[in-house]
């Protein structure tokens, strides 16, 4: 992967292939399936909350010391939290209204979301070796007939922008379809089209062909506090309209601490119960505005839900109505962030290479060939101080400094190299899409 997340170096030890307990079991769609090497001892289980029918539209992050089974549910049982209050209650008269706030948010906001049903035909993995002639002339008759292709469905959720039908959802929930179905809570259905998807910040943009559609009040998640209300609307486990409520728990998660690596994304942290389902859905505040998209739950944990926050969702948005595509920056390092405990363990072990003077900063682990990094001199082992004059002690900060600058611009970058300082100028490049879903802690 090609984002940069700050990870202690122990995490870079590898674990044993064959056992299923320090494997990270990964759908990062709703269609595909695949096992990737656990690569952080600290890291989080994780399932996205795009529910699969058939074969599966969540990607579950599995660590062995909470977690029991793929098919493992993580709830929020929270003291502030309404159990599962249905968006589709009855009309409340003025006087209900006023003594239940979360009711009446439940009922404005309730019909501008949508659930949405996705469907990809694939080739079977099976159909192969199960139509070998090898095998077909050993088993005879008993072989079953396998069919070339497949369908793959998956269900998430996702919410009403604009009156013509523009729809923000996970890109989870679509990934590989051009096409989807979109149902209102009024039990209308529209044909859908998927106008693009990033999969570096999970964020997709749908349209239908509709007028005068009910919409959601967007507000600001920048200026969310943790203790603030939140309140989470969507389809989970295939139960539309559910509502369930709880407090914004922090701001500002990184993609690393919350154990998602592949996401260049500051995560807002809820306790408002989301599960396998809620993936597109509105994070609500308690004005009942959108302050951000739930897309992830921490798996064996109480009360840990994750949002994308809404200014970036909208950031993302709009280059993905205009063009089809986003253009994130890129300079091809894998890095890490320099502590005096990974500089001892580096110059202590004779297999490493490196020589590390300095005790803070971001250590580059590895340049990729050909990226903008390694054209402009940056070699492993160097400490970037600073970029464009502000100090980076963490692999965090300097990947946001990445995101945020454009393509085709000058970075400055303040190094160390055995000791010696440096300057360098980087040009970013834009960041291969095409080879997102490596799981890498890369800027």
């Amino acid at each position: 992967m090609y984002v940069s997340i700050s990870f202690s170096f122990k995490n870079m030890s590898t674990q044993p292939k064959d056992d299923p307990n320090n494997n990270v079991v990964i759908n990062s769609s709703s269609f595909s399936h695949r096992k990737m090497p656990q690569k952080s001892i600290a890291a989080l289980a994780l399932i996205s909350l795009g529910i699969g029918l058939g074969v599966g539209g969540d990607y579950l992050f599995a660590h062995n010391s909470n977690i029991t089974g793929t098919n493992a549910v993580a709830e929020s049982n929270t003291a502030t939290s309404v159990n599962n209050l249905s968006a589709n209650q009855g009309q409340l008269t003025g006087d209900e209204k006023a003594n239940n706030s979360i009711a009446q948010i439940a009922q404005e906001v309730g019909s501008a979301v949508v659930r949405i049903d996705s469907s990809r035909t694939v080739k079977n993995p099976n159909a192969e070796m199960f139509n070998d002639p090898f095998f077909r002339n050993f088993f005879g008759s008993q072989m079953p007939q396998m069919p070339d292709q497949q369908v793959r469905k998956g269900m998430g959720s996702g919410f009403i922008v604009n009156q013509n039908g523009t729809i923000l959802t996970n890109a989870h929930v679509v990934d590989g379809a051009e096409k989807v179905k979109v149902t209102l809570k009024d039990g209308r259905t529209f044909e859908g089209k998927v106008m693009g998807r990033d999969a570096v910040t999970d964020v997709a943009v749908i349209k239908v062909d509709a007028k005068d559609l009910p919409v959601v009040k967007v507000g600001d998640s920048n200026t969310l506090q943790p203790g603030e209300m939140a309140i989470a609307i969507g389809n989970p486990l295939g139960l539309d309209n559910t509502v369930t409520q709880g407090i914004i728990s922090a701001t500002g998660r990184s993609s690393g601490q919350v154990g998602i690596p592949d996401k260049r994304v500051n995560f807002i942290q809820t306790d408002a119960a989301i599960n396998p389902g809620n993936s597109g859905g509105p994070l609500l505040n308690q004005r009942g505005e959108v302050v951000g998209i739930n897309t992830a739950i921490i798996q064996g944990a109480q009360g840990l839900g994750f949002a994308i926050p809404i200014d970036t969702a909208q950031r993302i948005s709009d280059q993905l109505i205009a063009s089809g595509k986003v253009e994130h920056p890129f300079l091809g390092i894998q890095m890490a962030t320099l502590t005096p405990e990974v500089k001892q363990e580096l110059n202590s072990n004779p297999n490493s290479g490196l020589s590390i003077y300095e005790d803070k900063g971001v250590l580059v682990i590895r340049v990729v060939p050909n990226s903008p990094a390694a054209k402009a001199g940056i070699r492993a082992g160097d400490v970037i101080e600073q970029i464009n004059g502000q100090t980076v002690e963490d692999a965090e900060t300097l990947q946001q400094a990445v995101e945020t600058s454009q393509v085709g611009k000058n970075l400055q970058l303040d190094l160390k190299r055995n000791g010696q300082e440096m300057n360098l100028a980087v040009k970013a490049g834009a960041y291969p899409t095409a080879q997102a879903d490596i799981s890498n802690k890369k800027s």
